[in-house]
């Protein structure tokens, strides 16, 4: 009798331990569980972050590039449309070619030319004033666009200069 209240003591013993040792199994399991969610997320927003970098991170490299296509399409205009010589056809149309290249480049990295028209009402998000005319009526309307604005996916990278009437 005696053997068995020392074999019910041990195991009672033994059951308190094993609850125990489930407590504590449960305890860090869910720590592991909370650690490895934050974790994840820690993970997917440094994801999502580097993403960004790289998606802005050309901007400056591209700004230098438009400065280069500004100059390309300033000689394109310089071009008459008609009374060239062969030589200089061919010419003009490499500098034609490498401007459609340029822009291709561009366009493929998310850069697209801001719409400005002349007659436009002037608008401070995505576009510059380098002069403002005294006219009668001008109503901050667009009279002359000085160089063009881009932007890189859908963010603003550089403003259009435009001179405007007011």
């Amino acid at each position: 009798m005696e053997q068995e209240k020392e074999a019910e003591d041990k195991k009672k013993e033994e059951d308190k331990k094993l609850d125990e040792c489930e407590c504590l199994k449960q305890e860090y399991l869910t720590g592991w569980q909370r650690a490895r969610a934050d974790f994840l997320n820690y993970k997917k927003e440094e994801m999502e972050r580097m993403s960004e970098l790289l998606k802005y991170g050309q901007e400056e490299l591209i700004l230098k590039f438009l400065l280069i296509l500004d100059n390309i399409e300033r000689a394109c205009q310089s071009f008459p449309q008609q009374g060239l010589d062969e030589q200089i056809q061919q010419i003009a149309q490499g500098f034609f070619q490498v401007k459609k290249q340029m822009q291709d480049f561009l366009k493929a990295h998310g850069v697209d030319e801001i719409e400005v028209k002349i007659g436009d009402c002037f608008d401070p998000n995505f576009q510059e004033i380098v002069e403002e005319i005294e006219k009668q009526g001008g109503n901050s309307k667009i009279i002359e666009i000085m160089g063009k604005g881009y932007k890189i996916n859908g963010r603003l990278l550089r403003p259009a200069k435009v001179k405007v009437a007011k």
